[in-house]
Parts: structure tokens; sequence; C-alpha cells
């Protein structure tokens, strides 16, 4: 049956919101544009069909989890089509081959209960097949040639995020394998002396190794899409303590709490406060002009809380996040 209670009209505007901030500085308006409009419809897209289609049969988690992964790698392989140097009318169509391969893989996936880190795994090994593929395709048409399909072919925004996450400008070293780190023979391998974000998503994932992986999936839904993404990587990792280090991991560990996202964000009294004291900011006539262009559902959500109640119709995580958007926003 279709799933229920999974707002995804307002969960694509909020990664589109959040993709915003993401997209490469050196990007035009029109570049820039192209893939926050490009990550938003193909979220929207998924998100009704696994909203709406009575054959599917996936939960809350399960649909918003989905939706996000289809996010993330429209964000990254549209990125990479713009720095390709492809022409322009070719990019949907590459777009759409692959948004429909995550969505396909994802159902087939998820369906069979494979575990989380496998499921990233497969999905990411058929989003480069189908892009490549479809870059055969261009070449085969005579739209782009050899040496332009294989230039594409070797862009990898997700890589080149990490990478940067993961080491100063002059350092190239790569944790996830491709350029070893030194071995320090004296004693364990440290972590680069790098910006404290990425020791604490690292240490997050030692963590997140030794839990539930449906407890980790729930806490990684709170995370950004960037964010989450770093986390798995470092969860493949196989001596990840070892690189990180004792005394970074615990220096982490004193930072941890104020890096996780607080469950009690999400209870709905919790959202019904913040926004209480959001809009005790505004007249009503303010909050009119602010919601003008706000979903129906987001409206309810916050006029209701105005007199103290919660609208159940919205799951609590997706409320909080409107409430994040809208505070964020003024």
């Amino acid at each position: 049956m279709a799933t229920q209670n999974f707002d995804y009209e307002t969960f694509a505007q909020n990664l589109a919101a959040q993709a915003q901030e993401l997209v490469p500085p050196e990007f035009n308006d029109a570049q820039k544009q192209y893939v926050v409009n490009t990550l938003g419809n193909f979220a929207l897209l998924s998100g009704k069909a696994l909203a709406e289609d009575p054959n599917l049969n996936f939960n809350e988690d399960q649909s918003i989890t989905i939706t996000q992964i289809i996010a993330e790698w429209s964000f990254h392989k549209s990125v990479d089509l713009i720095r390709s140097g492809i022409p322009q009318q070719y990019w949907d169509a590459v777009m759409q081959k692959i948004a429909y391969t995550i969505f396909e893989i994802a159902k087939q996936t998820f369906s069979q209960g494979l575990p989380h880190d496998k499921i990233l795994e497969l999905i990411e090994h058929h989003v480069k097949k189908a892009y490549i593929e479809a870059l055969g395709e261009l070449k085969n048409k005579g739209a782009i040639d050899e040496g332009l399909m294989e230039y594409a072919a070797s862009q990898s925004n997700m890589d080149k995020m990490a990478q940067e996450m993961q080491n100063p400008p002059e350092q190239q070293s790569d944790i996830t394998g491709s350029s070893p780190m030194p071995v320090n023979t004296t004693g364990p391998v440290e972590f680069p002396k790098v910006d404290s974000k990425v020791l604490k998503l690292a240490t997050v994932a030692m963590l997140f190794k030794k839990m539930n992986q449906d407890k980790v999936q729930t806490i990684l839904n709170k995370f950004g899409p960037e964010e989450a993404q770093m986390v798995v990587k470092f969860m493949k990792v196989p001596d990840l303590a070892e690189r990180v280090g004792a005394q970074n991991a615990l220096r982490c560990l004193q930072e941890i709490k104020t890096t996780l996202p607080k469950s009690t964000d999400l209870t709905p009294n919790k959202v019904v406060l913040r926004l209480k004291k959001f809009t005790s900011k505004y007249s009503s006539k303010d909050l009119d002009t602010m919601l003008i262009r706000e979903r129906m559902g987001v409206k309810r959500l916050v006029f209701n809380a105005m007199e103290g109640k919660y609208y159940d119709k919205m799951p609590p995580k997706v409320a909080s996040i409107v409430a994040t958007h809208l505070a964020d926003s003024v």
C-alpha cells in the first residue's frame, strides 16, 4: 500500500533548499538553478510515487531514505554533467536515466531487506554504470566525441567533495583508499590534521559501525545529505579506528553531543514550541506574507502551532525540517 504520512512535497522543497548552499561557487546562475531544480524535481517525483503508489509497500523512513538518495545522486551527477562540457540539451536525458536507475534499484534492494551499506554500494555501482551508458549513447549517435565522453566519465563531484572535506588543499591523501596515507611505524596511524568536522564525522562512523543498522539509518536521516554520505563512506574503511587515532577520537567524543541531531527536536511538542517562538516575533500580516508561497500543509502546521496545537497530518521528522527551514529563511 502507499506510504502514509509522508509529506513528500515539503521534503523535496527542503532538500532543494539545502542544495542551494552546496552548488559549486564557480557555477553561473543558470547552472546553479539547473542543479537545484533537477534535484527538487526528481525528489518530488520519487516521493510522490512512494507516497501514492498502492503497489509499493515502504514505511515512512524507507520512503524518506530513497527520496534522499535520489536527491543526493541527482545533485552530484548534474554537477558532473555541467563540469563535463556536454551540451545542455543532453543533460535531461542523462539525468532521467540515472534517476530511473536509482529508483528501480532502491525499490528492489529495500524490498529485499538488504543491509543499508550494501544498498548504497549497489546504487552507487548502478548509478556509475547508467552514467557511462548514457555517455556512450550520446557518443554513438554523434552528439559528443570520444574525448569528451572520456572526460565526462572522469568527473566525480562526490569524490571531489569527499577529498576536500578530508584534506586541506596541500594534502591529497584519501581515507577511502585511492591514495593511501603514509604509515607511522612508531605508533597508530593518526588521522590527518584537518577540519574538526571531518574528525567528528569519522568518529560518528566509528560508533555507527557498532550499532544496529536500523538505528543508524534513523539517525543518518537527520543529517545533511553531504554529512550523511561522508559518514557512510567512513563506515566502509576497515581500519577507521586506527586512522582516526585514539586521541582524536576522544577529543571528538567530548564535542559529539553538539554535532549529533537531538531526537527531542522531533517530538510534536518540541516542534510546536519552536514554531510558537518563531511566530511570536511577527504579526499575522507578516506571517501571511512570509507563508504565501508555502504549501497548505506548512501553513496549517504554523497556524496550529500558534494555538498550541500540532498538525498531526505532518510527520514530526518533516515538521522539524519545516521549522528549521522557516527559522533559517528570515
